[in-house]
């Protein structure tokens, strides 16, 4: 069912400028393309607000991962689910959520990082969860823009021409693994489609959702080249999201599609800043049922 509800454009709470991403607390081991620490402060004030604390928190395309971790270690709701469809990423979910993060923590530690030894770990085929997810956050941390996606490459200059060590920092992604760890009770990982997820659990008023898919902007963050599982049936996610009896908070690209989308299903559009690729200014959707203002 449509929620009937007029459209309205506003401003995130609070007139939010661009967060400082060095002000929220890293707990990811990803550098994810497309990734949400800038948003943390939004979601956080969105959550706290409520007038009852959510039984579960589904973040539907978890990727990296920030939002659902930063849930799950504040605690504004109870119970935090991760769902993501690409197996590499998957792995690496798999591993620190169980009893294998302590081997991944290890591991990172103890790698010697070169190019020839990067390329050996990575031209292998994993024997196991707990290798693939090495070497999926050594592709992430070496790896042009932390693309995981087919045709990325190595870093070759880096951070004061550093090339593949400008982002391996091996004590700091161990201290993450296992601070996760210590908290991985109040997560469930599952991996699978978001959006058949979204359905079997539609039904459930006690959910808030989190969704935050491949963007649409042909030549703005363009999903092939960033994610290897980036075709979704969008028109698809707006229509289940109409339909779920939780809560929810999209994040879009701001693109007239979008908006049309947003607009037939009677969804409100908050507009939230972030700092682009190259340092300017741009603006992000935020989409909520439309009985919610942010």
């Amino acid at each position: 069912m449509m929620r009937q509800a007029a459209l309205l454009d506003t401003q995130a709470p609070q007139n939010y400028g661009i967060v400082n991403v060095a002000s929220v607390k890293q707990l990811s081991p990803f550098r994810y393309p497309g990734g949400k620490t800038w948003l943390v402060p939004v979601v956080r004030e969105w959550l706290q607000n409520r007038e009852k604390k959510p039984a579960e928190f589904i973040e539907v395309f978890a990727g990296g991962g920030i939002i659902g971790l930063t849930v799950a270690h504040e605690q504004p709701a109870d119970h935090v689910t991760m769902v993501e469809l690409d197996p590499e990423v998957a792995a690496v979910w798999h591993t620190i959520l169980s009893n294998d993060a302590e081997w991944l923590a290890q591991r990172i530690l103890d790698f010697e990082l070169t190019l020839t030894n990067t390329r050996q770990v990575l031209e292998k085929t994993a024997s196991d969860t707990k290798e693939r997810a090495f070497q999926t956050i050594l592709k992430n941390r070496t790896f042009h823009g932390g693309i995981l996606a087919p045709g990325s490459t190595f870093l070759k200059h880096g951070e004061n021409g550093k090339g593949i060590a400008s982002r391996w920092y091996p004590k700091t992604l161990a201290r993450r693994v296992r601070y996760i760890k210590t908290f991985s009770e109040r997560i469930t990982f599952i991996e699978g489609d978001g959006l058949q997820y979204m359905r079997a659990t539609a039904d459930r008023p006690g959910i808030v959702y989190f969704i935050d898919p491949p963007y649409t902007a042909p030549g703005k963050r363009a999903g092939s080249r960033l994610y290897k599982f980036f075709k979704l049936d969008h028109e698809a996610l707006f229509d289940i999201a109409s339909s779920v009896q939780g809560d929810f908070m999209m994040t879009y690209d701001n693109a007239e599609s979008v908006r049309n989308m947003a607009e037939g299903h009677g969804f409100l559009i908050s507009t939230v800043p972030m700092k682009g690729t190259h340092h300017n200014e741009v603006f992000e959707l935020l989409i909520t049922p439309g009985e919610h203002i942010l």
